[in-house]
């Protein structure tokens, strides 16, 4: 192990200094993905949230304690308080005016105040065919915006949803920044972005940090912004460094090259696990459950897909148990659908697939592959039963995983093949355009009681016709799933909502557009130093905080 560590510090060139030190009030922090944009509407990519969460504020976000809650705006509007107003929509159906404030103090790095017409150009932006972001569909829910003046605007919704004030997925970007950019071609603005092409500029951010470099592959800085009208940040100086091998991960925290490892963005359950018994007197080390959906994606285009024996056959070959309590320590339950059992609207009421190796067999047999020549799978024209399944390169315990299932499925005759990517080409390529060409495997992280429309409904199928926009990437087509999450949103009886819920988890595992792996932890390997980081178990990362964090021994 020691001269594995030594080998390491001299492949990496890893400085060799104490976990704890550094320069001058500088934090390190060591995640495992570098973002495939920087553009906050465009591509859903959790390396990009983590870095952009200490740059910029959404307006509302769910907080630690899962409780909705303002960032950018002053009050949360609600039917009671009257920012909330049901309307009638020009079509005749019922609609809600929902009134926001931003915070007066709210300044673009640059010195230019965030405004109402940020906001009207960000649903410019997310509304247009061509525009090419990731939740198209929030956009264009919203019929008008009334500028009330520059701080205060009313959104005209067309529909009144059960979560009508939250608004996580409308990321403000600058106007008198991004506005030429975009005017100048739509279809062509997500490959022109600033964001992209002047990381830097100071007017792109109002968070309590700006960033200041960007070095593709290899790191992120971002120091106080000026501007930031909230409590101080501590650190002089945040550098976030990708280190996509996460045993190289470990060795550079050991080594003081960082000085912790990000829980949403780091090591797995089974390497933290390890970690701890070796070096835990050393570091605080602590584990969120949380509703982090690991899962495999498939693509429903593929001929072999398309049929449902053959996608029962292939969960019901994986003995997904084993890999919870030999890989994770128990640590990460099984899941059977998408909804997570920390979540209210969860039931286990639904089908499930145990592992049964007899039944995937059979299964295949019906399915047309019957014929076994040299212990795999072909059908009577003589083709071979062979699958590809791609994930996350450089993550050890996906590839663990993909290793497991692969012997599992070879068990059954299936001829898995595994072929990964850079997680920057994987996200922002692969997955985003649909080119896997069999099963994609990662996963979702969502907030409490989140509405899977950009995931199952038919309408967010992404092509190159919409620009590659929406997240359901396995094109999955049910007109009664795209009922079932119309009637979800505009429910506001929970009862009635709950019972929605529940018949969408039925048809979800009814018709498995996936393979439901298991429920991830995430472990958050901190120095003893570092105080105020809360875990929050859900979509919104513990940057949205940064400037609560601070040393404890200064």
């Amino acid at each position: 192990m020691r001269f594995l560590l030594a080998s390491l510090v001299l492949a990496l060139g890893i400085v060799t200094t104490p976990a704890h030190a550094g320069g001058a009030g500088e934090l390190k922090i060591g995640i495992t993905q570098f973002p495939s944009t920087l553009n906050p509407n465009i591509d859903a990519m959790l390396a990009k949230s983590y870095v952009l969460a200490m740059a910029r504020r959404p307006i509302t976000a769910y907080d630690q304690d899962w409780t909705l809650i303002c960032l950018l705006c002053t009050e949360l509007p609600t039917i009671e308080n009257g920012l909330a107003v049901r309307e009638t929509t020009p079509d005749g159906k019922p609609g809600i005016a929902v009134t926001y404030e931003l915070h007066p103090e709210a300044t673009w790095g640059d010195g230019t105040p965030v405004t109402t017409d940020d906001v009207i150009f960000t649903w410019e932006v997310g509304r247009h065919p061509l525009s090419g972001v990731s939740s198209i569909e929030a956009y264009r829910r919203i019929l008008s915006i009334d500028r009330i003046d520059d701080k205060r605007f009313t959104a005209h919704v067309d529909r009144v949803t059960f979560d009508y004030n939250a608004s996580a997925s409308f990321d403000l970007l600058p106007a008198h920044v991004e506005r030429p950019i975009f005017e100048a071609g739509p279809g062509e603005y997500r490959n022109r972005t600033t964001f992209d092409a002047d990381p830097a500029n100071p007017g792109l951010y109002f968070g309590p940090y700006r960033i200041v470099e960007v070095v593709s592959g290899s790191h992120i800085a971002l120091e106080p912004n000026p501007t930031w009208y909230g409590q101080a940040p501590a650190f002089d100086r945040i550098v976030v460094r990708v280190i996509e091998n996460t045993a190289a991960l470990e060795a550079n925290l050991l080594s003081g090259g960082i000085d912790m490892i990000a829980g949403e963005l780091g090591l797995t359950i089974d390497q933290a696990l390890a970690f701890e018994k070796r070096h835990g007197a050393r570091f605080d080390i602590s584990y969120k459950p949380g509703l982090i959906y690991e899962h495999i994606d498939l693509n429903l285009d593929n001929p072999l897909l398309k049929d449902i024996r053959v996608r029962r056959a292939l969960i019901h070959a994986l003995d997904r148990e084993v890999l919870n309590q030999q890989l994770f320590a128990g640590r990460q339950p099984v899941a059977h659908a998408s909804v997570s059992p920390l979540d209210w609207v969860h039931t286990d009421e639904i089908r499930t697939y145990p592992y049964d190796p007899e039944a995937a067999a059979r299964l295949l047999d019906e399915a047309g592959w019957n014929v076994m020549k040299g212990g795999l799978r072909h059908n009577q024209a003589g083709e071979r039963l062979t699958l590809e399944i791609m994930t996350t390169a450089g993550n050890r315990t996906r590839e663990l995983v993909e290793q497991v299932l692969q012997s599992q499925w070879r068990e059954v005759g299936i001829d898995a093949r595994i072929r990964n990517e850079p997680a920057r080409v994987f996200f922002g390529e692969t997955v985003r355009k649909r080119k896997f060409p069999h099963m994609a495997m990662f996963a979702w992280i969502s907030s409490p009681e989140s509405v899977p429309r950009t995931t199952l409904h038919s309408n967010e199928i992404p092509s190159e016709a919409n620009n590659w926009a929406g997240q359901n990437n396995t094109g999955y087509k049910s007109a009664e799933m795209d009922g079932l999450i119309d009637a979800i949103e505009t429910e506001l009886d929970r009862d009635k909502r709950a019972r929605l819920w529940h018949r969408l988890q039925r048809l979800y595992t009814e018709d498995l557009p996936v393979i439901p792996l298991y429920w991830r932890a995430n472990p958050y390997v901190l120095p003893k130093w570092l105080k105020g980081l809360r875990p929050t178990g859900h979509q919104f990362t513990t940057t949205l905080w940064v400037e609560e964090w601070r040393r404890g021994d200064r």
